[in-house]
Protein backbone atom coordinates (compact mmCIF):
# COMPACT_ATOMS: atom_id res chain seq x y z
CA UNK A 1 0.00 0.00 0.00
CA UNK A 2 1.18 3.71 -1.06
CA UNK A 3 2.07 6.11 2.38
CA UNK A 4 0.27 8.97 1.41
CA UNK A 5 1.53 11.03 4.54
CA UNK A 6 4.20 13.82 3.77
CA UNK A 7 6.05 13.51 7.63
CA UNK A 8 5.83 9.63 7.92
CA UNK A 9 9.39 8.72 9.36
CA UNK A 10 11.18 6.48 7.30
CA UNK A 11 10.29 2.90 7.87
CA UNK A 12 7.42 3.63 8.44
CA UNK A 13 5.33 0.50 6.79
CA UNK A 14 3.97 1.16 3.31
CA UNK A 15 5.36 1.91 -0.10
CA UNK A 16 5.39 5.65 -0.66
CA UNK A 17 5.90 6.64 -4.76
CA UNK A 18 5.73 10.41 -4.90
CA UNK A 19 9.21 12.06 -5.27
CA UNK A 20 8.38 15.36 -5.28
CA UNK A 21 8.22 16.67 -2.58
CA UNK A 22 11.21 15.17 -1.79
CA UNK A 23 11.63 14.37 1.60
CA UNK A 24 15.29 12.57 1.48
CA UNK A 25 16.71 14.85 -1.10
CA UNK A 26 20.21 13.41 0.21
CA UNK A 27 19.16 10.12 -0.64
CA UNK A 28 18.75 11.34 -4.31
CA UNK A 29 22.23 12.93 -4.27
CA UNK A 30 23.78 9.73 -3.32
CA UNK A 31 22.18 8.20 -6.12
CA UNK A 32 23.26 10.25 -8.71
CA UNK A 33 26.98 10.23 -7.70
CA UNK A 34 26.54 6.43 -8.04
CA UNK A 35 25.37 6.86 -11.55
CA UNK A 36 28.55 9.26 -12.10
CA UNK A 37 30.82 6.47 -10.93
CA UNK A 38 30.03 3.58 -13.77
CA UNK A 39 32.89 0.86 -14.37
CA UNK A 40 32.31 -2.61 -16.46
CA UNK A 41 34.74 -5.73 -15.92
CA UNK A 42 35.78 -5.42 -19.57
CA UNK A 43 38.06 -2.45 -18.54
CA UNK A 44 39.72 -4.91 -16.47
CA UNK A 45 43.13 -6.11 -17.38
CA UNK A 46 44.07 -9.59 -15.75
CA UNK A 47 46.36 -10.97 -18.11
CA UNK A 48 49.46 -9.83 -16.28
CA UNK A 49 47.95 -11.46 -13.55
CA UNK A 50 48.46 -15.01 -15.35
CA UNK A 51 52.12 -14.39 -15.23
CA UNK A 52 52.29 -13.53 -11.60
CA UNK A 53 50.48 -16.31 -10.12
CA UNK A 54 53.01 -18.41 -11.48
CA UNK A 55 55.64 -16.85 -9.46
CA UNK A 56 53.99 -17.23 -5.76
CA UNK A 57 54.81 -19.79 -3.54
CA UNK A 58 52.82 -22.53 -2.48
CA UNK A 59 51.40 -20.69 0.52
CA UNK A 60 50.47 -17.56 -1.35
CA UNK A 61 48.53 -19.58 -3.84
CA UNK A 62 46.31 -21.19 -1.29
CA UNK A 63 45.69 -17.35 0.33
CA UNK A 64 44.31 -16.24 -3.54
CA UNK A 65 42.71 -19.85 -3.65
CA UNK A 66 40.51 -19.08 -0.69
CA UNK A 67 40.14 -15.43 -1.25
CA UNK A 68 38.91 -15.99 -4.43
CA UNK A 69 36.86 -18.36 -3.08
CA UNK A 70 35.24 -16.49 -0.73
CA UNK A 71 34.57 -13.51 -3.44
CA UNK A 72 32.89 -15.78 -5.17
CA UNK A 73 29.82 -16.09 -2.97
CA UNK A 74 30.22 -12.25 -1.10
CA UNK A 75 28.27 -9.90 -3.39
CA UNK A 76 25.58 -13.07 -4.11
CA UNK A 77 24.62 -12.84 -0.66
CA UNK A 78 24.62 -9.07 -0.23
CA UNK A 79 22.43 -8.85 -3.59
CA UNK A 80 20.07 -10.39 -2.04
CA UNK A 81 19.56 -9.00 1.52
CA UNK A 82 19.38 -6.06 -0.69
CA UNK A 83 16.37 -7.64 -2.56
CA UNK A 84 14.72 -9.42 0.40
CA UNK A 85 15.01 -7.00 3.21
CA UNK A 86 16.50 -3.42 2.12
CA UNK A 87 14.43 -2.55 -0.49
CA UNK A 88 11.28 -3.96 1.40
CA UNK A 89 11.14 -1.60 4.52
CA UNK A 90 13.20 1.37 3.50
CA UNK A 91 9.89 3.58 2.60
CA UNK A 92 11.48 6.50 0.14
CA UNK A 93 11.90 6.32 -3.40
CA UNK A 94 14.40 8.48 -3.31
CA UNK A 95 16.40 5.81 -1.32
CA UNK A 96 15.05 2.88 -3.42
CA UNK A 97 16.50 4.50 -6.51
CA UNK A 98 20.26 4.32 -4.79
CA UNK A 99 19.14 0.79 -3.30
CA UNK A 100 18.56 0.10 -7.47
CA UNK A 101 21.47 1.29 -8.23
CA UNK A 102 23.43 -0.71 -5.73
CA UNK A 103 21.97 -4.07 -7.06
CA UNK A 104 23.47 -3.23 -10.58
CA UNK A 105 27.04 -2.63 -8.83
CA UNK A 106 26.50 -5.90 -7.16
CA UNK A 107 26.08 -7.56 -10.42
CA UNK A 108 29.50 -6.19 -11.57
CA UNK A 109 31.03 -7.00 -8.46
CA UNK A 110 29.72 -10.99 -9.08
CA UNK A 111 30.50 -10.89 -12.66
CA UNK A 112 34.11 -9.82 -11.77
CA UNK A 113 34.53 -12.24 -9.58
CA UNK A 114 33.28 -14.88 -11.99
CA UNK A 115 36.08 -13.75 -14.52
CA UNK A 116 38.42 -13.49 -12.17
CA UNK A 117 37.82 -17.09 -11.05
CA UNK A 118 37.60 -18.35 -14.76
CA UNK A 119 41.21 -16.08 -15.20
CA UNK A 120 42.76 -17.73 -11.86
CA UNK A 121 41.57 -21.66 -12.05
CA UNK A 122 41.25 -22.45 -15.23
CA UNK A 123 40.95 -25.96 -14.01
CA UNK A 124 36.82 -26.74 -14.20
CA UNK A 125 37.07 -28.44 -10.96
CA UNK A 126 38.93 -25.96 -8.93
CA UNK A 127 36.71 -23.27 -10.16
CA UNK A 128 33.38 -25.67 -9.25
CA UNK A 129 35.22 -26.10 -5.76
CA UNK A 130 35.35 -22.26 -5.39
CA UNK A 131 31.85 -21.65 -6.11
CA UNK A 132 30.69 -24.26 -3.59
CA UNK A 133 33.08 -22.56 -1.21
CA UNK A 134 29.71 -22.13 1.63
CA UNK A 135 29.88 -26.09 1.66
CA UNK A 136 33.00 -26.86 1.98
CA UNK A 137 35.51 -24.74 3.43
CA UNK A 138 34.97 -24.13 6.98
CA UNK A 139 36.23 -20.51 7.29
CA UNK A 140 34.31 -19.13 4.40
CA UNK A 141 30.97 -21.24 5.88
CA UNK A 142 31.70 -19.36 9.08
CA UNK A 143 30.58 -16.03 7.73
CA UNK A 144 28.30 -17.14 5.75
CA UNK A 145 26.34 -18.38 8.22
CA UNK A 146 26.85 -15.47 10.23
CA UNK A 147 25.34 -13.50 7.26
CA UNK A 148 22.38 -16.16 6.88
CA UNK A 149 21.70 -15.58 10.60
CA UNK A 150 21.01 -11.85 9.95
CA UNK A 151 19.14 -12.12 6.86
CA UNK A 152 17.01 -15.03 7.94
CA UNK A 153 15.92 -12.57 11.62
CA UNK A 154 14.11 -10.07 9.35
CA UNK A 155 13.78 -11.68 5.93
CA UNK A 156 9.65 -13.47 6.75
CA UNK A 157 8.78 -9.59 8.13
CA UNK A 158 6.25 -7.77 5.75
CA UNK A 159 5.78 -4.58 7.66
CA UNK A 160 8.36 -3.12 10.05
CA UNK A 161 4.97 -2.65 12.45
CA UNK A 162 6.58 -2.92 16.08
CA UNK A 163 9.45 -1.37 17.52
CA UNK A 164 11.15 -4.59 18.50
CA UNK A 165 10.65 -5.49 14.09
CA UNK A 166 12.47 -2.40 13.61
CA UNK A 167 14.97 -2.68 15.66
CA UNK A 168 15.95 -5.93 13.96
CA UNK A 169 15.51 -4.33 11.09
CA UNK A 170 18.29 -1.50 12.65
CA UNK A 171 20.83 -4.47 13.61
CA UNK A 172 20.39 -6.21 9.62
CA UNK A 173 21.28 -3.15 8.29
CA UNK A 174 24.08 -2.33 10.59
CA UNK A 175 25.52 -5.99 10.53
CA UNK A 176 25.46 -5.92 5.95
CA UNK A 177 26.89 -2.03 6.30
CA UNK A 178 29.39 -2.42 9.29
CA UNK A 179 30.34 -6.00 9.43
CA UNK A 180 30.23 -7.24 5.79
CA UNK A 181 30.65 -4.67 3.36
CA UNK A 182 32.69 -2.74 6.14
CA UNK A 183 34.90 -5.42 7.37
CA UNK A 184 34.60 -8.67 5.67
CA UNK A 185 35.60 -7.25 2.38
CA UNK A 186 37.87 -4.62 3.78
CA UNK A 187 40.03 -7.94 5.09
CA UNK A 188 39.53 -9.31 1.36
CA UNK A 189 41.05 -5.91 0.07
CA UNK A 190 43.72 -5.71 2.40
CA UNK A 191 45.09 -9.03 1.04
CA UNK A 192 44.95 -7.55 -2.59
CA UNK A 193 46.84 -4.58 -1.80
CA UNK A 194 49.38 -6.29 0.01
CA UNK A 195 50.18 -7.78 -2.91
CA UNK A 196 49.81 -5.09 -5.16
CA UNK A 197 52.21 -3.76 -2.45
CA UNK A 198 55.10 -6.10 -3.68
CA UNK A 199 54.03 -5.25 -7.71
CA UNK A 200 52.01 -8.33 -8.15
CA UNK A 201 48.66 -8.73 -9.38
CA UNK A 202 48.03 -5.23 -10.73
CA UNK A 203 44.52 -6.07 -12.84
CA UNK A 204 43.38 -8.01 -9.29
CA UNK A 205 44.15 -4.65 -7.54
CA UNK A 206 42.54 -2.44 -10.30
CA UNK A 207 39.27 -4.29 -10.34
CA UNK A 208 39.37 -4.29 -6.64
CA UNK A 209 40.04 -0.22 -6.58
CA UNK A 210 36.76 0.31 -8.13
CA UNK A 211 34.78 -2.49 -6.30
CA UNK A 212 36.18 -0.92 -2.82
CA UNK A 213 34.62 2.57 -3.99
CA UNK A 214 31.85 0.86 -4.58
CA UNK A 215 31.84 -0.56 -1.22
CA UNK A 216 32.89 2.54 0.64
CA UNK A 217 29.73 4.18 -0.91
CA UNK A 218 27.13 1.37 0.22
CA UNK A 219 28.66 1.86 3.83
CA UNK A 220 27.83 5.28 3.57
CA UNK A 221 24.39 5.00 2.12
CA UNK A 222 23.66 2.87 4.85
CA UNK A 223 24.82 4.85 7.64
CA UNK A 224 23.09 7.97 6.34
CA UNK A 225 19.81 5.34 7.03
CA UNK A 226 21.06 4.60 10.15
CA UNK A 227 21.56 8.62 11.15
CA UNK A 228 17.95 9.39 9.71
CA UNK A 229 16.35 6.88 11.82
CA UNK A 230 18.09 7.77 14.90
CA UNK A 231 16.90 11.39 14.22
CA UNK A 232 13.36 10.13 13.64
CA UNK A 233 13.42 7.08 16.41
CA UNK A 234 15.83 8.28 18.57
CA UNK A 235 14.22 5.58 20.82
CA UNK A 236 15.64 2.98 19.14
CA UNK A 237 19.20 3.79 19.96
CA UNK A 238 19.59 2.42 23.43
CA UNK A 239 22.25 0.90 25.76
CA UNK A 240 20.84 -2.18 24.38
CA UNK A 241 21.14 -1.61 20.64
CA UNK A 242 24.70 -0.46 21.45
CA UNK A 243 25.38 -3.51 22.97
CA UNK A 244 24.22 -6.03 20.42
CA UNK A 245 25.96 -4.46 17.48
CA UNK A 246 29.25 -4.41 20.10
CA UNK A 247 28.70 -8.23 19.97
CA UNK A 248 27.79 -8.18 16.33
CA UNK A 249 31.06 -6.55 15.28
CA UNK A 250 33.09 -8.86 17.77
CA UNK A 251 31.66 -12.01 16.48
CA UNK A 252 32.43 -10.39 12.84
CA UNK A 253 36.15 -10.31 13.62
CA UNK A 254 36.71 -13.60 15.17
CA UNK A 255 34.82 -14.96 11.80
CA UNK A 256 37.26 -12.93 9.71
CA UNK A 257 40.26 -14.12 12.02
CA UNK A 258 39.30 -17.49 11.21
CA UNK A 259 39.56 -16.76 7.82
CA UNK A 260 42.77 -15.18 8.49
CA UNK A 261 44.26 -18.07 9.97
CA UNK A 262 42.93 -19.92 6.76
CA UNK A 263 44.72 -18.23 4.54
CA UNK A 264 47.67 -17.06 6.17
CA UNK A 265 48.62 -20.68 8.07
CA UNK A 266 51.81 -19.74 9.66
CA UNK A 267 52.65 -16.51 8.39
CA UNK A 268 53.80 -14.87 5.13
CA UNK A 269 56.10 -11.72 5.25
CA UNK A 270 54.34 -8.96 5.99
CA UNK A 271 50.85 -10.86 6.67
CA UNK A 272 50.14 -13.08 9.39
CA UNK A 273 46.94 -13.08 11.51
CA UNK A 274 48.27 -11.49 14.54
CA UNK A 275 48.59 -7.96 11.82
CA UNK A 276 45.31 -8.96 10.38
CA UNK A 277 43.24 -9.08 14.11
CA UNK A 278 44.63 -5.49 14.38
CA UNK A 279 43.75 -4.47 11.29
CA UNK A 280 40.00 -5.55 12.05
CA UNK A 281 39.67 -4.21 15.31
CA UNK A 282 40.85 -1.05 13.69
CA UNK A 283 38.24 -1.23 11.12
CA UNK A 284 35.64 -2.25 13.50
CA UNK A 285 36.63 0.47 16.24
CA UNK A 286 35.92 2.67 13.10
CA UNK A 287 32.69 1.12 12.32
CA UNK A 288 31.33 1.54 16.01
CA UNK A 289 32.63 5.28 16.06
CA UNK A 290 30.74 5.82 12.79
CA UNK A 291 27.79 4.59 14.04
CA UNK A 292 27.97 6.83 17.27
CA UNK A 293 28.98 3.95 19.62
CA UNK A 294 32.05 3.47 22.10
CA UNK A 295 35.08 2.15 20.51
CA UNK A 296 36.05 -1.45 22.41
CA UNK A 297 39.48 -2.24 20.87
CA UNK A 298 41.82 0.44 20.67
CA UNK A 299 43.93 -0.76 17.57
CA UNK A 300 46.19 0.73 15.07
CA UNK A 301 46.02 0.38 11.28
CA UNK A 302 49.33 -2.32 11.31
CA UNK A 303 49.49 -1.87 6.90
CA UNK A 304 50.61 1.08 5.87
CA UNK A 305 49.77 -0.10 1.99
CA UNK A 306 45.97 0.46 3.16
CA UNK A 307 46.70 3.93 4.78
CA UNK A 308 48.01 4.95 1.42
CA UNK A 309 45.13 3.33 -1.04
CA UNK A 310 42.68 6.20 -0.17
CA UNK A 311 45.25 9.46 -1.62
CA UNK A 312 46.83 6.80 -4.09
CA UNK A 313 43.59 5.55 -5.89
CA UNK A 314 41.46 8.76 -5.90
CA UNK A 315 44.65 10.28 -7.96
CA UNK A 316 44.88 6.84 -10.27
CA UNK A 317 41.15 7.30 -10.56
CA UNK A 318 41.36 10.65 -12.17
CA UNK A 319 44.12 10.08 -14.30
CA UNK A 320 42.69 6.99 -15.43
CA UNK A 321 38.93 8.80 -15.86
CA UNK A 322 38.96 9.37 -19.43
CA UNK A 323 39.71 5.59 -20.43
CA UNK A 324 38.76 3.67 -17.69
CA UNK A 325 35.16 5.58 -16.63
CA UNK A 326 32.11 5.60 -19.44
CA UNK A 327 30.91 8.78 -16.70
CA UNK A 328 32.52 11.68 -15.59
CA UNK A 329 32.79 11.59 -11.84
CA UNK A 330 32.85 15.15 -10.08
CA UNK A 331 33.94 16.61 -6.63
CA UNK A 332 35.97 15.19 -4.22
CA UNK A 333 36.07 11.48 -2.52
CA UNK A 334 37.74 10.49 0.74
CA UNK A 335 38.51 6.99 1.83
CA UNK A 336 40.86 6.92 4.90
CA UNK A 337 38.75 7.40 7.50
CA UNK A 338 37.32 4.23 6.71
CA UNK A 339 40.46 2.13 7.36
Amino acid sequence: MTSTTRNARLLDPGFELTLRPMRYPDFYERYRDAIRNTWTVEEVDLHSDVSDLAKLSHSEQHLIGRLVAFFATGDSIVANNLVLTLYKHINSPEARLYLSRQLFEEAVHVQFYLTLLDTYLPDPEDRAAAFAAVENIPSIREKAEFCFRWMDSVEKIDRLDSEADRRRFLLNLICFAACIEGLFFYGAFAYVYWFRSRGLLHGLATGTNWVFRDETMHMSFAFDVVDTVRKEEPDLFDDELQQQVTDMLREAVEAELQFARDLCGDGLPGMNTDSMRQYLECVADQRLTRLGFAPVYGSENPFSFMELQGVQELTNFFERRPSAYQVAVEGSVGFDEDF
